[in-house]
């Protein structure tokens, strides 16, 4: 895996993290070709870190706890990076995969293609090849007139009838051992950056024998990410992927154009979302649930079955229990909200005090007025009720009414009359007219 990039293009500042290390829909990008890789089960795997090499290693412990780091010192090319791996590993035995760190949209499937027609063909090597317009800073493919692959040329030191070819190097590739060992030996840097290439060793190859090529099933899934443009096509592929996925299993994404799912989001047939509406990571979202407009779940969110968050409604690390709701321009961070309770518009879990966070609970039934602000940790009970615009500052007991600003528990209402007790008398039809007539008008009213 080679991951010794810096990425100036893509990340910058101070603070900015290893090129890959940098996020693309939820993920970073060298944990999505981890999941591409994962599957093939290599008996060892390598990771080339030069550039934020103490970050990606400490990622690497956690996150690809099987992988070994090894360091490139300095970064003098793809052909030097492969040529230090190999180096740093001298017991490995059989097929080697060489994968970039910066290409999210691979697949397993189209990893386990390469690998398939390397072995098939027997060759010294293999690489997976795609087709575009205008392929930009990419290396073109070279062929010779029966269409044997003879080698790349990369952008920065091709002419213009190789800039013009189509075709063009996806950076994934299948060797040899042996011919790779070969092919990394001695590898000159004459060329536009004074790298060593490691499209060089694969002309070497194609010199001695058959490289094979394989097309990619998407050619615009392997272009890479080397800038900000890239990065959004990257997660605009995979957005599209992820929406795919949950509408294959029965999940009513109402407009997935519109829509951002992460991945590891986990959406049980039936429940629907609607437009404009993003979905992070960890989230659960339950059958009937109804999610959005214009609504934004963060990660640690349940909704049960049959709950619903509206239109410009906030959730983080929310649990609404099935049937709860929350419709209207909310924040729901920290709080357990239990079942067929109502939150009313315009309410705010207040959970952060400046140094902690703090949950809320709002027990089955409840109901939240317009605009409340329940300042963490506070509990609403069972069937408990907020006035508008109150400001809960302490617990509200089950079945109780707090109103005001800090808010005030109302008296208890008067238990009902005891069976058998003599009701009311009625009012009189026209009582109030008449008691009302004797009144002065009021200035510019009606008398």
């Amino acid at each position: 895996m080679l991951a010794a990039g810096r990425g100036r293009r893509l990340a910058t500042g101070p603070d900015a993290p290893p090129k890959v290390l940098v996020e693309c829909l939820g993920l970073p990008l060298l944990e999505w070709v981890r999941r591409a890789v994962a599957p093939l089960g290599a008996r060892a795997t390598a990771v080339v870190v030069g550039h934020g090499a103490a970050e990606v290693r400490a990622w690497l412990k956690t996150g690809w706890k099987g992988a070994r780091a090894v360091v490139q010192e300095p970064q003098a090319g793809t052909g030097h990076a492969v040529r230090v791996a190999l180096e740093a590993l001298p017991g490995w035995r059989g097929d080697v995969l060489v994968v970039s760190g910066d290409v999210p949209q691979v697949t397993a499937g189209d990893l386990e293609a390469l690998l398939d027609a390397h072995r098939r063909t027997g060759g010294p090597a293999a690489l997976v090849t795609g087709r575009a317009v205008d392929p930009g800073r990419l290396g073109r493919v070279l062929r010779d007139p029966g269409g044997r692959f003879l080698g790349v040329v990369e952008a920065r030191d091709a002419g213009p009838d190789a800039l013009a070819r189509e075709e063009f190097n996806a950076g994934l590739y299948a060797f040899d051992l042996a011919a790779l060992r070969l092919g990394v030996a001695n590898l000159g840097r004459d060329n536009a950056q004074g790298e060593e290439y490691l499209t060089a060793a694969l002309g070497r190859l194609a010199a001695v024998g058959a490289v094979a090529t394989v097309p990619a099933a998407d050619p615009h899934a392997l272009l890479g990410v080397n800038d900000a443009a890239d990065l959004a096509r990257a997660a605009a592929l995979l957005r599209r992927r992820v929406a795919s996925g949950h509408l294959a299993a029965g999940v009513r994404v109402v407009d997935p154009e519109t829509t951002v799912i992460e991945p590891d989001v986990e959406i049980a047939a039936g429940a629907r979302i609607l437009p404009f509406t993003y979905v992070a990571r960890g989230c659960r979202i339950g059958p009937r649930c109804v999610v959005g407009p214009f609504a934004h779940l963060r990660g640690g969110t349940v909704l049960e079955e049959g709950a619903q968050i509206g239109n410009f409604v906030e959730a983080k690390a929310a649990v609404l229990a099935p049937g709860a709701k929350a419709k209207h321009l909310t924040y729901l961070g920290d709080v357990s909200v239990g079942a067929e309770a109502n939150v009313g518009c315009g309410t705010v879990t207040a959970n952060y005090d400046g140094r902690r966070k703090h949950r809320t609970v709002i027990g089955p039934g409840a109901r939240i007025g317009s605009g409340t602000v329940l300042v963490a940790p506070v509990t609403v009970g069972e069937g408990a009720v907020t006035g508008a615009n109150a400001v809960i500052l302490t617990d509200v007991p089950a079945g109780g009414t707090a109103v005001g600003v800090p808010a005030r528990l109302l008296a208890p209402r008067p238990a009902a009359r005891a069976a058998g007790a003599a009701p009311a008398a009625p009012r009189r039809k026209g009582a109030r007219t008449k008691a009302r007539a004797g009144r002065p008008a009021r200035k510019g009213g009606r008398a």
